[in-house]
């Protein structure tokens, strides 16, 4: 029995580590994510630099972008708390070197280049693919809601919104009122304007978006209401007989005056979460049963019914990039939120929906009560009938039971583990390139994840034994794909780098910017 307690020694005369890759262990998520940002090319995020000139050299932007990784992957967001990391945690300090760079660099970095994260994101699933983590033949859709750089305080009516344009304006018309009076009508720019004129203007460009917004959902709206109505005159037509039930309204083009939007972020929209309402985006994701994120998108639209032919055609385009591979997706699903006639009809050879008719917990009841449906298909069933036949058959209840522990648990690592529930940019397009580093993120903890384990399995696949999930014979994928060969059996960075190297070419340049030009 020890007779006295373990104290540190704070004034020890030692030194660190010469050499840095000996500071932290070999099995840290940051040597994964420095060595696959290394294979990344980055060439059209350095061509915005201008390098050889004078002034102080720019930090490089494979160094920015793995400082990003590495601190979304430890739900850092602030550029603020990763500049206080990178001079006193070990991670950081190892991304960066000694230079520490300022939260202003490192903030504009992430604004000049989240249109270019979606090459980052496409070029992840191929290290993936590489290590054998991308298994086909199933993949699942869901959406949720993040919330945006906005609040619902700031939404606005239709009627509102007219007022306050009125105000600035009228507000606009007397400082410059006021000015002339000071500077004169000719003689002075007036470049000493007052902050409260630029302000001003810069409120009129948002309340002029958010009025644009409303006109063209009311107009959006028109348009479907005009196409219903056709439909039901040319039924009408066609069968020589009235229509049972209410005739559809007119179109109507007038904006609602009670229609809102948000002042802050005028593509947002109020959005239904569990919690009550929210101001944000949809953000959608497609990913393999071994939840790698194989597409990400985000949208303002409140409703999962028009998302799912694009997100499924977009992660068919990003698998079927790959130099040399002819991959399908396989069996999709989705639940109810999706369910659509058109969607239901858009079976493809690459892809085969499952979309459940009804709520999730009536469909769950469904499956558990109703025993599966034999023989052939009955002739004359609708559409929505032949959907809610498909889930409940053999095959289909054990493709369907695998949505919520695929697709869901995503989620939950994405917007709890790396911080991503709401967004720190506004606009659509700036949080869909936010959200795809999010996606690249989580696919890249997962690489990490598994070469840790093979290290503890003695290199070999830790999915050796899974059993095949249930699918169509031409929906099938080898259950474990060729791992490359060689694996350490014991140096999770071995294993690491060792997954990467078939990405390289003989002379070791990066092979992924061919396939990321394929699909941007």
């Amino acid at each position: 029995m020890a007779r006295f307690f373990r104290e540190p020694d704070r004034r020890q005369r030692h030194l660190p580590p010469v050499d840095m890759m000996d500071w932290l262990p070999a099995g840290d998520i940051v040597h994964l994510i420095v060595d696959a940002v290394a294979l990344i090319d980055l060439s059209g995020f350095e061509a915005a630099y201008e390098v050889g000139e004078a002034g102080q050299a720019p930090f490089a932007p494979r160094v920015l972008l793995a400082l990003l990784i590495h601190a979304y992957a430890h739900g850092t967001r602030s550029s603020r708390a990763i500049e206080r990391l990178c001079g006193r945690d070990a991670g950081f300090r190892f991304i960066v070197g000694g230079a520490v760079p300022d939260h202003t660099v490192i903030a504009r970095f992430r604004r000049r280049h989240v249109d270019r994260m979606r090459a980052v994101f496409l070029a992840v699933p191929e290290l993936c693919r590489e290590a054998g983590l991308v298994r086909l033949g199933l993949v699942a859709l869901d959406g949720t809601r993040v919330k945006a750089d906005a609040a619902l305080d700031a939404d606005r009516t239709a009627r509102r919104l007219e007022a306050e344009i009125a105000r600035v304006l009228a507000e606009a018309e007397a400082v410059d009122a006021r000015e002339d009076r000071r500077f004169g009508f000719g003689d002075r720019r007036g470049d000493e304007l007052p902050e409260g004129l630029t302000g001003a203007a810069d409120r009129r460009a948002r309340l002029a978006a958010c009025k644009e917004k409303l006109a063209r959902r009311a107009a959006e709206a028109a348009a479907r209401q005009r196409a219903k109505v056709e439909a039901r005159a040319a039924e009408e037509r066609t069968t020589g007989r009235r229509e049972r039930g209410r005739e559809p309204k007119p179109p109507d083009a007038a904006v609602d005056p009670d229609a809102v939007a948000s002042v802050t972020d005028p593509d947002s929209g109020v959005m239904k979460a569990r919690r009550g309402r929210v101001q944000g985006y949809d953000a959608q994701l497609v990913v393999t049963r071994d939840q790698i994120i194989l597409a990400a998108d985000v949208t303002a639209e409140a409703n999962d019914g028009q998302q799912l032919t694009a997100m499924l055609d977009q992660a068919q385009a990003n698998v079927g990039a790959v130099p040399g591979e002819d991959a399908v997706l396989g069996a999709a699903v989705a639940d109810a939120g999706y369910w659509s006639e058109a969607d239901a009809a858009s079976e493809t050879e690459e892809c085969e929906p499952f979309i459940a008719t009804r709520k999730d917990r009536e469909q769950r009841a469904a499956l558990r009560d109703a025993p599966p449906p034999r023989g052939r298909v009955p002739k004359g069933l609708t559409a929505r009938e032949r959907m809610d036949r498909e889930p409940r058959t053999k095959r289909g209840r054990g493709l369907y039971r695998r949505r919520g522990r695929t697709v869901e648990p995503v989620f939950g690592q994405v917007k709890d583990r790396q911080g991503a529930g709401r967004f720190s940019m506004r606009g659509t397009e700036r949080c869909r390139g936010g959200w795809q580093l999010d996606a690249a993120v989580h696919d890249l903890r997962k690489l990490h994840r598994e070469s840790v384990r093979r290290a503890e399995r003695g290199g070999r696949d830790a999915r050796t034994g899974r059993k095949t999930a249930a699918g169509g014979a031409r929906h099938r994928l080898p259950e474990h794909p060729k791992s490359p060969q060689g694996w350490s059996r014991t140096d999770p960075r071995a294993i690491q780098q060792q997954a990467l190297q078939p990405l390289l070419s003989e002379n070791g340049r990066s092979r992924l910017s061919m396939t990321v030009r394929l699909v941007s």
